[in-house]
C-alpha cells in the first residue's frame, strides 16, 4: 500500500473539476516561471543589448523548444504508465518505471546534446538564420546544448513528480530557479557585459541546479511508498511500454515546437527587423498557451489514475469540466490582447521600433482570438494519451504541424509574414476536431497500458 502524502485534493475520489483545478494550478504557476528562462532572456537582451542579440535568441528558442518538447513529451508519455501503476496500488512496479525513465531519458539527453554542439551551425544555416545575427545565435545554442542533459532531467523528473499526483514539488523548483536565472541574466549582461553569452551560460547554470536538487527530492518521496515486493532499477518489458506510449507524446509535445521552427525558415527571410518582432510574439504565445497545456497535462493524468482505478465515468465528467475552465481563460486572454497588447509587445521592444514593433503587435492581437483552440485540443489529446490512446492524437497532431508549414510556406512569401500565425489557428481547430471525433467513438476505453 502507498503510503501517499497528504494533499487537498484526490484525483480518484473528490469531484473531477476541483481535482482537476488543484493539480493544474501549480503546473500553470510553473511552467510561466519555466517559461522565464527564455522571457528572462529576451527583456533583458532586447532592452540592455539590442534588437539583433533579441532577433540571435529568437533564432535559438525555435530549435531548444524542439528538445525541450522532446524532454516534455518523454516524460509526459512515460508518467502514464507510472500514474497508471500509482492508480492500481502496485507501487514496486511504479517505482521500476520511474528509474527505467530516468535512464531512458538521460542517455537520450547525453546523445542529443552531442548531436546538438556537432551540428550547430548546419541547424541554423538549415532555418536560414540572416547573417548579421548568425554568430551570436550559434554561441547561444551551443552552450545550451551543453547543458541539454539537464533541462531533460529536470523536465522529465516534473513530469514523474506530476504524475504521483504532486504538481507543487514542481513549481517551487521552477520558481527558485527562475529567479536565479533572472539574477545571473542581470549580472552576467548588465554588471560584465557578456551579451547573449551571458544569458546562455545563466540558463545552463540554473537548470543545472534545479536538476541536481529535483533528483534528490524525487528519491526522498519515492521512499515515502511502501512497496508490495521488490523493484528493480531497470525493466525492458515496462522500457518498451513507456516507449509505445512515450513516442507519440513527444511529437504531440514537440508539434507546435517543431511547426514553429519549420515557419521560422520561412520568418527569417524577412530580414532580423521582422524576426524580432515576431520573436516577441512567439514569447507573449508561449505564455499565453501554459495554462491550456496545463490542462492538457492535468487530463492526462487524471485520465491515467482514473482508468488505473477503473473509474471510466469520471474521466467523462473531468473531461467536461476541463472545457468549462479552458473557454473562460480563453475568454480572458483575448479580452486582455485587444486592450493591453501592445504593452506586453512593449516588454520586449520599444514602440519606436516601427517595423519589429508593429509585427509583433500584429501577432499577439490576432492569436488573441483563437487561444480556446490550443486549450480544447490539449484536453482531448490529454484524456486519449492518458488513456495510451496514441495513435489519434499523434495522426491529429501531424496534421496541424502539416498546415501550418504548407500554407506558411506558400502563402508567406506572396502575402507577406502575417501568414506565419494566420496558419497557427487554422492547425489548432483540425487538430481539435480530429481528436475530438476519435474521443467520441469510445475506442480509448479499450485500450490496455499495464498488466492487472
Amino acid at each position: 500500500m502507498a503510503a501517499a502524502p497528504k494533499k487537498k485534493y484526490d484525483m480518484l475520489t473528490d469531484h473531477p473539476g476541483k481535482a482537476l483545478l488543484f493539480f493544474a494550478l501549480p503546473m500553470i504557476f510553473g511552467n510561466l516561471f519555466q517559461q522565464f528562462y527564455n522571457i528572462a532572456d529576451s527583456v533583458i537582451v532586447g532592452k540592455f543589448v539590442g534588437e539583433q542579440a533579441l532577433a540571435a535568441v529568437g533564432a535559438s528558442y525555435a530549435i531548444t523548444n524542439v528538445f525541450i518538447a522532446i524532454a516534455i513529451g518523454g516524460g509526459i508519455g512515460s508518467s502514464v504508465v507510472i500514474s497508471q501503476f500509482l492508480g492500481a496500488k502496485k507501487t514496486a512496479k511504479m517505482k521500476t518505471a520511474v528509474f527505467t525513465t530516468l535512464i531512458n531519458f538521460l542517455v537520450v539527453a547525453v546523445l542529443l546534446g552531442v548531436f546538438g554542439v556537432a551540428f550547430n551551425d548546419r541547424i541554423l544555416t538549415w532555418v536560414h538564420t540572416p547573417e548579421d545575427i548568425f554568430s551570436d545565435a550559434a554561441l547561444y545554442l551551443a552552450i545550451y546544448f551543453v547543458g541539454l542533459p539537464f533541462l531533460f532531467m529536470y523536465n522529465v523528473q516534473a513530469s514523474i513528480f506530476n504524475s504521483l499526483g504532486d504538481s507543487r514539488t514542481p513549481l517551487y523548483l521552477l520558481i527558485f530557479s527562475s529567479l536565479l536565472n533572472i539574477v545571473l541574466d542581470m549580472v552576467l549582461v548588465i554588471c560584465f557585459g557578456q551579451g547573449v553569452r551571458g544569458v546562455a551560460v545563466a540558463t545552463l547554470m540554473a537548470q543545472g541546479v534545479s536538476a541536481v536538487i529535483s533528483f534528490s527530492l524525487l528519491m526522498r518521496k519515492l521512499k515515502g511508498y511502501r512497496e508490495e515486493e521488490r523493484y528493480s532499477f531497470y525493466d525492458r518489458e515496462m522500457m518498451v511500454s513507456m516507449v509505445r506510449i512515450a513516442v507519440p507524446s513527444i511529437l504531440q509535445q514537440s508539434i507546435v515546437h517543431m511547426g514553429i521552427l519549420l515557419v521560422q525558415s520561412v520568418v527569417n527571410s524577412f530580414g532580423s527587423a521582422s524576426l524580432a518582432g515576431y520573436s516577441a510574439g512567439t514569447r507573449i504565445e508561449s505564455l499565453s498557451i501554459v495554462p491550456m497545456l496545463a490542462m492538457g497535462n492535468a487530463m492526462s493524468t487524471f485520465t491515467a489514475q482514473n482508468i488505473g482505478a477503473g473509474k471510466l465515468e469520471r474521466v467523462k465528467e473531468g473531461y467536461r469540466m476541463c472545457y468549462v475552465t479552458i473557454l473562460t481563460v480563453g475568454a480572458g486572454l483575448c479580452i486582455m490582447y485587444q486592450l493591453f497588447g501592445g504593452a506586453f509587445v512593449s516588454m520586449f521592444l520599444d514602440s519606436g521600433s516601427s517595423e519589429a514593433y508593429s509585427v509583433g503587435l500584429s501577432y499577439v492581437k490576432f492569436l488573441g482570438f483563437f487561444y480556446s483552440l490550443i486549450g480544447l485540443k490539449s484536453a482531448t489529446d490529454g484524456l486519449l494519451r492518458g488513456a495510451g490512446d496514441v495513435t489519434s492524437f499523434t495522426m491529429a497532431n501531424l496534421v496541424n504541424l502539416s498546415i501550418r508549414v504548407i500554407i506558411t510556406n506558400i502563402f508567406a512569401p506572396i502575402y507577406g509574414i502575417q501568414v506565419a500565425w494566420m496558419a497557427v489557428p487554422m492547425g489548432w481547430a483540425a487538430n481539435y476536431l480530429i481528436s475530438f471525433g476519435w474521443y467520441l467513438t469510445g475506442r480509448w476505453k479499450r485500450i490496455k497500458v499495464i498488466k492487472k
